[in-house]
């Protein structure tokens, strides 16, 4: 009996030793790249998430059939894609879920109220994120060497929506909504703060949440005030019910809000009533982009139309992976320092970080609802 015994202990004193050799990056020390994809996959932004996943296994796909070698040897990546409900609490755990994992990077989240927390978990353990659609300003003003962001941020789309509504389409009394969100608190207080900057009165300040629907009371109290434009700062999810309920109540108002709004979901949802309705969104135009014609072929021939923001979400995976190349390693502790020097021509344009990990000189483009879709109106370039 005492041989098997000891056998026993020795295959059991073995697969300690295999698991104890498994760092929390184990995926930089085999041939095996772990890379995360952090997105709502379920409930009321599963378009927005499952379209940022997409992008990722899009570019993903591709660098695995390319061949990807690192440290002499060839490497093969492993997207995980997790589902954070876009709710914060739920973020957090995924994020540890993914750093138990192994995971050398993130692409995500998707959303700024999950994004902000996750990232405190992905720096304590040293590994680099990168939000493709992630906006609020308080993600990389948290001075986080790991966090990064390949979409204009809040402040600046903040302020040229601001001014667009008072240079541009004359607003003078304006009624300002949002979901409470990081992303949309931060980016009302922004427009806000521009809109007021450029002589407009803000006659209303009024607040929802990003799981409404019934906005009657807001947009009653709102339409007492007369105001000339309505913006709302949130997701599609609400701003389409918004849309249609301004019309109901016969509010007339211009009604213009971010890129959460700017999404083929919000004139599904609104229907007619999304006929004028205005919005922006950070970057250039598809069309526009260096690589969006071609980009926008393989992605709608393998994953139908283009939600919004998965142009940013591949563009984040190769920014990451040409880091990676440059410091001819997975390991986050080599690789991040490359990532911070980042000049990289992506389909979304020139990718390149502040000392923030902002990126740099980020545009801003307007779209007007006509006939049933999106058509640009202009596009603004941001000095920063």
């Amino acid at each position: 009996m005492l041989k098997p015994i000891v056998n026993a202990l020795l295959v059991a004193a073995m697969a300690a030793l295999v698991l104890g050799g498994c760092g929390k990056h184990d995926g930089a020390s085999s041939n095996i790249v772990k890379i995360g994809s952090v997105s709502p996959l379920t409930g009321p932004q599963a378009h927005l998430g499952k379209d940022n996943e997409n992008g990722a296994r899009l570019a993903v796909d591709e660098i695995n059939a390319a061949g990807l070698t690192l440290g002499g040897k060839k490497m093969h990546i492993d997207l995980l894609s997790e589902d954070d409900q876009a709710d914060p609490k739920t973020a957090t755990t995924v994020a540890q879920k993914l750093v138990d994992s192994g995971v050398v990077g993130v692409i995500g989240h998707l959303n700024s109220g999950s994004t902000i927390p996750a990232s405190t978990i992905y720096h304590a353990a040293g590994i680099p994120q990168i939000s493709p659609s992630a906006t609020a300003i308080a993600y990389t003003a948290q001075g986080y060497n790991t966090a990064f962001r390949v979409m204009t941020n809040d402040e600046q789309q903040g302020h040229v929506l601001g001014q667009y509504a008072v240079n541009k389409l004359g607003a003078k009394k304006i009624a300002v909504i949002d979901d409470r969100t990081a992303y949309g608190q931060g980016l009302a207080d922004e427009f806000a703060k521009a809109a007021g900057a450029a002589g407009a009165e803000i006659v209303a300040r009024e607040y929802t949440t990003d799981k409404s629907t019934d906005f009657m009371s807001i947009l009653t109290s709102i339409k007492s005030k007369s105001p000339d434009l309505v913006f709302f700062a949130g997701m599609d999810p609400q701003a389409g019910p918004m849309a249609r309920q301004m019309r109901q109540l016969g509010l007339k108002t211009q009604l213009l809000g971010g890129d959460g709004m700017q999404t083929p979901e919000f004139i599904k949802l609104a229907g007619a009533d999304a006929e004028g309705a205005i919005a922006s969104n950070p970057g250039l135009t598809l069309d526009s982009m260096p690589g969006g014609k071609a980009f926008k072929e393989k992605f709608t021939e393998r994953f139908g139309p283009i939600q919004n923001y998965a142009p940013y979400a591949y563009d984040a995976v190769y920014v990451m992976v040409e880091a990676m190349k440059r410091a001819d390693s997975p390991d986050p502790a080599k690789y991040l320092p490359e990532l911070a020097k980042t000049d990289y021509q992506g389909v979304t344009g020139k990718i390149r970080f502040d000392s923030k990990g902002d990126v740099s000189g980020g545009a801003v483009t307007l779209y007007q609802v006509k006939n049933g879709a999106w058509h640009p109106l202009e596009t603004v370039f941001s000095g920063k």
